[in-house]
């Protein structure tokens, strides 16, 4: 499947002054620890969040807007945070489009939109847009008027117009993940199932609903755990009282077979689980971002989870965040699959690799794996450019 976010635009966003990042699908972020990986995974919740909650609130869960803009002792003046999104292909209608928007903070730690836009181009050349200068609102889409707080975006409210509503949905459904085997332990409060949390705490409920939509899913997620955990031949959600937890059956011999309960079982097996339920739920997400998959599990293991990306990228749009070189000793692993994240001089920057490590990778003399052992995995020079253009000019 091609990539459905092409390009991530940041301005001044946490650790990020101003980046134009262009993903693939697969895409692996790769960095030290403290270089802003987490910072640029936050991007996407911060955009997914935008589309279902006040923007106010999605500021304030991170601290205000103080806390989330990019600071810097040689700019004496506040900075607006500015995030934008250059999508391909979102459904047979609409060949490109693209969505921004601009804030900035208020003397009483409130904020207010500066400018927002969406223009979604379709075939024959259409174009579908609207515009937005603080409380002025321009469209070419018919009857699109929305009454607008300073501090709220539009496309929440514009976005059930047929013309928006596919990029108000593929926001919406971008999810990331940090799986949290401990949360995967505990007895669980049943909910819809309709939505994996992002630390895995409601993986039961999610897999009741992959099996009452897709039980060929769930049988699959078995034989991919097999391969992950061996003799792991079975999970099923249980009920204990009004709260739902997790059932291993593990088999091997004639006959021979035991169950346990999930707290009973390793932190590998249950961080392989949530990432099988990310890759697998229903309503099936436009982009997924995890976080070191390679935690806890058996370099053994690695490949059967590298087969899981594959496959997830069939359907969805897939990023990774990796400190692992086993991660990324993947035969199939490209030099257009790898980002270097780099922090330099108080700030993060995110570039494509460097010549010297494309050419590794592209005549097949090193993997990246063994790149990033010999300390060679190295990032394109970091160059002055000018700030990068959230907006696109638009003719009425």
């Amino acid at each position: 499947m091609n990539p459905v976010v092409e390009t991530l635009i940041l301005k001044h966003f946490r650790s990020i002054p101003s980046e134009c990042v262009h993903f693939d699908n697969p895409t692996f972020l790769v960095g030290r620890n403290g270089s802003g990986k987490s910072n640029l995974v936050d991007a996407f919740d911060f955009l997914a969040e935008s589309m279902t909650a006040p923007l106010q609130a999605v500021f304030d869960k991170r601290g205000g807007i103080s806390a989330v803009r990019f600071r810097t002792v040689k700019v004496s003046f506040p900075s607006n945070v500015g995030l934008g999104v250059v999508f391909g292909k979102l459904n047979g209608q609409i060949t490109s489009a693209r969505y921004a928007f601009e804030v900035r903070r208020l003397k009483n730690y409130g904020i207010e939109v500066v400018r927002e836009q969406c223009v979604i181009d379709g075939p024959k050349k259409q174009k579908h847009f609207f515009n937005r200068f603080e409380s002025i609102f321009i469209s070419n889409v018919d009857g699109v008027q929305p009454v607008l707080d300073p501090s709220s975006l539009a496309l929440p409210v514009v976005g059930g117009v047929a013309r928006f509503a596919p990029v108000l949905r593929t926001l919406s459904a971008m999810h990331t993940y940090a799986i949290d085997p401990g949360k995967l332990r505990e007895m669980q409060d049943p909910d819809s199932g309709l939505s994996l949390k992002s630390d895995g705490s409601n993986v039961a409920s999610v897999l009741q609903e992959i099996g009452r939509r897709a039980p060929e899913d769930i049988e699959r997620i078995g034989e991919l755990l097999t391969s992950i955990v061996p003799n792991t031949t079975r999970i099923q959600p249980i009920k204990h009282g009004n709260k739902i937890s997790l059932e291993f059956t593990q088999e091997w011999g004639k006959r021979k077979r035991l169950t346990f309960e999930a707290f009973s079982m390793s932190d590998g097996t249950l961080r392989s689980l949530g990432l099988l339920a990310a890759v697998f739920q229903r309503p099936t997400p436009s982009l997924i971002v995890i976080e070191e998959p390679e935690v806890t599990v058996h370099p053994g293991a690695l490949g059967a989870i590298l087969d899981l990306i594959r496959h997830a990228t069939r359907t969805m749009q897939v990023i990774i965040t990796t400190h692992s070189p086993d991660v990324l000793d993947a035969e199939w692993l490209e030099d257009r699959h790898i980002r270097i994240v780099d922090w330099q001089e108080g700030a993060t920057h995110i570039t494509p690799l460097s010549s010297g490590s494309r050419e590794s990778l592209q005549e097949h003399l090193m993997s990246a794996g063994e790149l990033m052992r010999s300390n060679a995995l190295r990032g394109a020079p970091v160059e002055a450019k000018p700030q990068t253009s959230l907006f696109e000019d638009i003719v009425a």
